[in-house]
Formats: C-alpha cells, structure tokens, sequence
C-alpha cells in the first residue's frame, strides 16, 4: 500500500453478510446475556429453588418464576450430563413433584432483556425487526413444550411451541418471531422485551401459539407441564436471540466480557478471611459510616446492597486497635452506580467519635452484594 493511502473495509460492502447487531456480526448479535449459562455468581454452581414471593435466580440473569414455592429446582449443571457439543456448562431444572396447575398460575424460566440493548429492534413500530431465539435443550420429557415473547408487562404476547422428541437427549431449537408493529416495549434501561420458556402454564395464561395479541401470556396452549411430573428435568444452554430470520453460530464472548455484562444487574464481590473491605468514620462509639466500596462495572441503576454472612465481618478501630462484631450493616442515602456506602452498627463500643475505623473480614470469608436486576 503506497505511503499516505488508507485501505479500509465498509461494513456491509466489501464484507458480505455482516452487520452490526444483526446477521453473523461479532458485536451485539446476542440480545441474551449468559446464554451459556457459564456465570453463577450467586450460587457457584449450588441449587435454589423457586419461590412465589421472592425473586431467586440460579445463573446470573435467569430468573425462576412460579406461582407457588418450591416446586422445581434449578442448578448450574444439575444432573451432570454431558453438555451439547460447544458448551461446558448448562442450566438445569427439576421437578419436584407432580404438581397440577392451577387455571391462573405459571412457572417459568425467564430473561428480561434492556430496553438499551433492543431500542434497534423497533418493537411497537412498523419497523419491527424480525428475530430469532435458538437454544439447546435436554428433558427427560417428549412432546410439544411452549415458551413466550412479551414485554416488561406481560400484557403483549407472542407464544411459542418447540418439540422434544428423543428424552434425555439434546436438542436444537430455532423460534423465527416477526417483530410486533403494536404494544408497549420500553427503552432506556428497563425492562423491554421477556424471553419465558414455560415449564408448566394454567388455561388463562396460556394462548394459541404463532401470533401477537394484547394478552398476558406466559406458555403456549398445550404445552407439556415439566412441574407436572415429579422429578422431570429440563436442561437448557446456548440461548442466543439475534436480528433475523435463521440463526447463525452461537455469540462465544470472553469470560471477563460475560462477567462485566452480568455485573451489570447483579455483582458479588467475595471477600476471604482477614481481607479489608474499607474505612469511614465513626460518628459514636458504636456507629461508624462513610466506608466505600467501588463496583467493578457500572450498575444498570442505583443497586439495592447486601452481604452473604454479617457474623464474619468485623471493625478495627485505629486509635487502640480494639475490634467488634456487627449487630448490622446497611446502606446509607441514596447509592450510587458505581459505589456502594456502608453504614454499621457495633456490637460494642470499641471506636471514639470522629476516629478512623476499618471494615475487614477478620472472623471469615464473606461478601457484598449488590443488585440492579430489571
């Protein structure tokens, strides 16, 4: 190339059938974040299961829905199968008994997509974007299982069905879904679009699969009942949502890139023994505030703090070294995107108003927590 001269290729040009967010493009193809379901920061591979009152989610960004508790369990790995070709790591679900539902109740295994990373779909728009979900998926059950498409809430719908036929073996799974012209799909960063796969869906939930309606939705019509069989399993991975209409090789990202995407909504950071976790203030001899501590990527919203076992954290005070359980450990004012403020109450008086104090993990291994989740 003669000196002073660019050589560069245009996207869509010179490059056939690539383009951003869309086709066999490498930057934003997967709408799905943790589609092979490798990042479990809040389990490390244990199991949950669901619950009608509380959120629970098994790996990061799968949430378990139910209408009653404790009706199927989820785990990273459940069941030690042999993943499909191309993936280490799957999310399974067990059944936990053969429950009948009920004409209004749902259980589910959902991802809520941001509006931020869907605004180019132009969902509500006559420029609705076509889409396509493909996944891998195992079950000890046969016949036709259903899943949803709706929004933040659930008042669009678009069922869908997929058929299993070979028990305990895996399967792929193509769903070509023409965008939605009407309905609410909000932007920024709520929630804008919810991907349901179905494991068990009443009468009033459950619609006539193949098209959109304003209907609240969560199953397809007919779909096989994984709750209704005890001790069914339903093992899922590589689910992977991109522009089109057939899907194209699965979106590998590096570790540390799913982590941060992950981080987004939900972070853990673990802490070993005798490990400082910051310094404040003590504003009494049992109350110290002010201690900081910053959050490897910025939250999706300013995140709701917590912590995994309060027994294992203790305060150093600096003027006589003195030290002292926790009775708590709250968060104080409005908290940031970026850093959580730490706020905590002594179980004795080992500080002098105005004097530094550290926050370590002198009596164990612990963590905070913090969660931004749409």
């Amino acid at each position: 190339m003669a000196y002073g001269t660019v050589n560069a290729d245009v996207v869509q040009s010179s490059v056939s059938g690539v383009s951003l967010g869309a086709g066999n493009a490498s930057i934003m193809k997967n709408r799905i974040i943790n589609g092979a379901m490798v990042i479990d920061q809040r389990n490390a591979g244990g199991s949950v299961s669901n619950n009608s009152s509380v959120n629970v989610f098994s790996c990061d960004r799968w949430l378990l829905n139910g209408s009653v508790s404790s009706k199927y369990t989820a785990q990273q790995n459940a069941g030690s199968v042999t993943p499909p070709t191309g993936f280490s790591n799957y999310l399974g679900i067990t059944s936990s008994s053969a429950y009948t539902v009920g004409s209004g109740e749902w259980f589910g295994l959902s991802q809520k997509i941001e509006g931020f990373n869907t605004a180019d779909l132009g969902w509500g728009t006559a420029n609705a974007k076509t889409v396509t979900l493909s996944f891998q998926v195992y079950s000890s059950l046969t016949g036709t299982f259903g899943g949803v498409f709706t929004n933040s809430a659930i008042s669009y719908s678009y069922p869908f069905t997929y058929t299993i036929s070979s028990a305990n073996t895996w399967t792929t799974v193509f769903v070509t879904v023409v965008g939605p012209t009407s309905g609410t799909w909000l932007g920024t960063n709520n929630c804008s679009i919810q991907i349901i796969f179905g494991l068990g869906a009443g009468s009033t939930l459950s619609g006539t699969a193949g098209s959109w309606s304003a209907n609240t939705y969560v199953s397809a019509t007919g779909a096989t009942s994984v709750v209704g069989t005890n001790g069914a399993t339903f093992y899922i991975t590589g689910v992977q949502l991109e522009v089109g209409s057939s899907a194209t090789g699965f979106e590998y990202r590096q570790y540390g890139q799913e982590l941060a995407l992950c981080q987004r909504y939900y972070t853990q950071i673990n802490y070993n023994i005798n490990n400082y976790v910051g310094s404040g203030k003590a504003f009494s001899t049992t109350d110290v505030m002010g201690i900081s501590v910053g959050l490897p990527v910025t939250m999706r919203a300013a995140p709701t703090g917590g912590y995994t076992t309060l027994a294992n954290f203790r305060v150093l005070n600096s003027l006589n070294n003195a030290n002292s359980s926790l009775n708590s450990l709250s968060y104080s004012g409005t908290q940031s995107t970026t850093t959580l403020s730490i706020y905590i109450n002594l179980a004795s008086a080992v500080t002098a108003a105005g004097s530094a104090s550290t926050l370590d993990t002198g009596n164990g291994a612990t963590a905070i927590t913090a969660s931004a989740e749409l």
